[in-house]
């Protein structure tokens, strides 16, 4: 495993790219090995998705793009929102045969942002698991 854990980010939207630049501010202020190492939009011309591609993280505009990079991604956090984005990513994981990466539903990023700042962003949260 990497000194770094890499992580990959579905979906920029309200809820994503509140969670993208909370999560860059804690790994820039605090030195974390952690890396953004690729996202996925819908809209890869959207100005948090320009600025990932200017910085050279791969943005792709669906997950499978991510999913190809196999065991380059330690955690992926699904912050689509979207019930068949959720299914696609499960069988494509199932068939990718990988069993290094491991899928955070947007209930796991509600939980890390609680020890953030519970005051801003996944208000709108109604279900994040996967069903």
């Amino acid at each position: 495993m990497s000194e770094k854990i890499k992580i990959a980010l579905l979906g920029l939207g309200s809820v994503g790219e509140d969670f993208a630049e909370a999560f860059l501010e804690m790994i820039q202020e605090g030195g974390k090995p952690v890396e953004i190492a690729a996202v996925a939009h819908r809209h890869l011309d959207s100005p948090i998705a320009l600025g990932f591609q200017q910085n050279g993280v791969p943005v792709f505009d669906n997950v499978l793009g991510v999913i190809e990079m196999g065991e380059e991604i330690d955690i992926i956090f699904d912050l689509t929102g979207d019930k068949n984005t959720r299914s696609e990513l499960r069988k494509s994981m199932q068939e990718s045969n990988n069993r290094h990466t491991v899928i955070a539903p947007e209930m796991i990023a509600k939980l890390l942002w609680m020890f953030v700042d519970d005051s801003v962003g996944f208000k709108n949260l109604k279900d994040g698991g996967y069903s």
